[in-house]
C-alpha cells in the first residue's frame, strides 16, 4: 500500500493527512499526538476512526494541520483521518457514514458587520 493522502476542513483549521501502513505511530506537526492534543477528549476525536473501523495500530499517520483553534484542528484531522480510510477500504464508508464522520461540517463564524460591535451584537442604544 502507499501513502494515501486526505485533506479535512473545520471552521479554519485545515488538516493534511498522510497515512501508510505501519505500527499505529501518529505525528502532529512532528510531535508526537499525545503532547500536541493534550485533552483525552481530542485523542479521542482524532482516533475515532481507526476505533469504528477496527484498525487501531495498524497505520503510521503524518499530519499536518494548522489554522483555527485546537478543537476545530482536531475535527478537521479526524474528517481527513475518515476520507482516507475510505479509500483503504470501501467498506469503512457504511460504518463512518452513520457516525457522520464524513460529513465536512459548515458551520463557520459570522462575519462583523458595520455600524454594530460584533456580527449581532449593536452600539449601546440612547434614545435621550
Amino acid at each position: 500500500m502507499e501513502v494515501v493522502h486526505k485533506i479535512g476542513r473545520r471552521k479554519t483549521a485545515v488538516a493534511r493527512v498522510y497515512v501508510s501502513e505501519g505500527s499505529g505511530n501518529i505525528t502532529v506537526n512532528k510531535r508526537d499526538l499525545n503532547d500536541y492534543f493534550s485533552t483525552a477528549t481530542l485523542q479521542y476525536k482524532v482516533k475515532q476512526p481507526f476505533t469504528l473501523t477496527d484498525t487501531e495500530g495498524n497505520y503510521d499517520v503524518k499530519i499536518n494541520v494548522y489554522g483555527g483553534g485546537i478543537t476545530g484542528q482536531a475535527e478537521a484531522v479526524r474528517l481527513a483521518l475518515s476520507r482516507a480510510m475510505c479509500e483503504i477500504n470501501a467498506e469503512n464508508r457504511e460504518v463512518l457514514k452513520p457516525e457522520g464522520l464524513l460529513t465536512r461540517d459548515p458551520r463557520m463564524v459570522e462575519r462583523k458587520k458595520f455600524g454594530q460591535k460584533k456580527a449581532r451584537k449593536k452600539f449601546q442604544f440612547s434614545k435621550r
